[in-house]
């Protein structure tokens, strides 16, 4: 019999694929999972900080902008995907330390820099982002960053 099961990587990263679709940023939507032991700590997406109006009722001015992607990111209204995830197990009070983050799209450097303090040990992503420095800070915090690119 063929196991043609997912990977584990492929599966929660299939399911930050889905988290991403809750996404009201107006650019990309990208989602995260956060999971330790094969078990889902937390999720976010890319939107407004919570009880705010979002961007797609009001606008996004890093588009009206034409800023490019991968700059000016204290413009944008939206905490990214990875943001809220950690903040949401910051607010619940769980531990991420040593977990792994499945994100639909390589971090920024703001989000990578976040990560490090938060203890994550790998990144998996579906794809990459213009953000070259995001990287460096990665490799020189030893988190491994693995790219999937078949999702389920």
């Amino acid at each position: 019999m063929i196991d043609n099961r997912p990977s584990w990587d492929q599966y929660f990263l299939g399911i930050a694929q889905l988290v991403a679709q809750r996404s009201t940023c107006l650019r990309r939507q990208v989602g995260a999972v956060v999971v330790k032991d094969k078990r889902i700590l937390t999720t976010g997406y890319n939107g407004a900080p919570s009880g705010l109006k979002h961007c797609q009722d009001i606008g996004c001015l890093r588009e009206e902008l034409k800023v490019p992607s991968g700059q000016r990111h204290e413009l944008c209204r939206a905490l990214h995907a990875e943001m809220n995830a950690l903040l949401q197990a910051a607010h619940y009070g769980i531990s991420v330390k040593e977990g792994i983050l499945y994100c639909t799209l390589q971090p920024c450097i703001i989000c990578a820099k976040m990560i490090v303090n938060a203890g994550i040990k790998k990144i998996v992503i579906a794809a990459n982002y213009p953000d070259e420095n995001a990287k460096k800070i990665l490799k020189e915090a030893l988190i491994e960053l693995v790219i999937v690119e078949k999702t389920i």
